[in-house]
């Protein structure tokens, strides 16, 4: 009797193992299937395209609209503006991290309650987008790719995460002892709890990465000079306006009958935007599944 109810038991976990496994697989291929779409896509002719759109697997490989995107100077200043955005965002963004989310962890620290609330306030309620460009504007940052990158160096969501992560992780003890030792918050910081906050920080270098990656709408708001663009705003306007004619005349290309056609063009850059977040994302993978439960442990 014993046996066959763990045998049934056994049946029922494999059923619904089987059936995770299908549902998941499912979902995973409904995100991919869009991405190899437009990487297919972007290297067939647009005729072929136009005789069969829900084809996949072009019968001839056309390089057209990327040797065009790649003689295209905006572009290469484009991704040089979003690396050098991205990198000095994610650094700041992760140092304020650290020595905000340290002492707000701290329960005897005066007025934390006070500074928490206030701190999350701003979760829910700001000035809004005029009072902030009015704000940009009048310190001397709009134009310039410090508008990208200051306004938003801390953000209220993973402060808080990092602050949980903090309490439920590092014991309390270790910093008594280095208090004994005769070590300052500064020396117990950066040489007892930062080498502890490894796994938090890489998870919100990654977070950092990626949002810094993808903004476009505070340069849109921003940013006039077209040769301070970053490349997700070159993208949109590439999609959204359809510039794709005014690009080819301002770099130069091909002659016409060489040149690709502008829905290329745009399956193109699309492969050229997120191919570093495609390349860097496998490696960082882990990081993310363990910002899932970054700080969910309440104190």
């Amino acid at each position: 009797m014993i046996m066959k109810k763990r045998k049934n038991k056994i049946k029922q976990d494999w059923h619904t193992t089987a059936i995770c496994v299908i549902v998941v697989t499912l979902f995973a291929l409904c995100c991919v299937a869009p991405f190899i779409y437009v990487f297919c896509v972007s290297f067939m002719p647009y005729s072929e395209y136009l005789e069969n759109p829900l084809k996949i697997i072009p019968s001839k490989i056309d390089f057209a609209a990327y040797k065009q995107l790649f003689e295209f100077d905006l572009l290469w200043s484009g991704y040089l503006n979003t690396i050098i955005v991205t990198v000095l965002s994610t650094a700041i963004s992760v140092f304020l991290l650290v020595i905000s989310a340290y002492p707000l962890s701290k329960k005897n620290l005066k007025g934390q309650k006070f500074i928490m609330g206030a701190i999350m306030f701003t979760m829910f309620f700001n000035g809004g987008m005029i009072p902030n460009y009015i704000l940009i504007r009048n310190l001397n940052l709009d134009n310039t790719l410090w508008s990208l990158i200051l306004p938003g160096c801390l953000n209220v969501f993973n402060l808080i995460l990092m602050r949980n992560f903090i309490v439920t992780t590092i014991p309390t003890t270790l910093e008594e002892v280095a208090t004994i030792d005769g070590a300052n918050d500064l020396r117990i910081l950066f040489s007892v709890v930062f080498p502890l906050l490894k796994p938090a920080i890489a998870t919100m270098t990654v977070f950092c990465a990626v949002g810094a990656w993808n903004s476009y709408f505070s340069a849109m708001m921003y940013i006039q000079d077209r040769e301070k663009w970053p490349l997700t705003l070159i993208l949109r306007e590439l999609i959204v306006e359809d510039s794709a004619s005014a690009m080819s005349q301002t770099a130069q290309l091909l002659n016409s009958q060489n040149m690709a056609h502008s829905f290329t063009l745009k399956m193109a850059a699309i492969i050229i935007t997120i191919l570093p977040i495609l390349i860097v994302y496998p490696f960082m993978q882990k990081y993310f599944v363990k910002g899932v439960t970054l700080g969910s442990v309440k104190e």
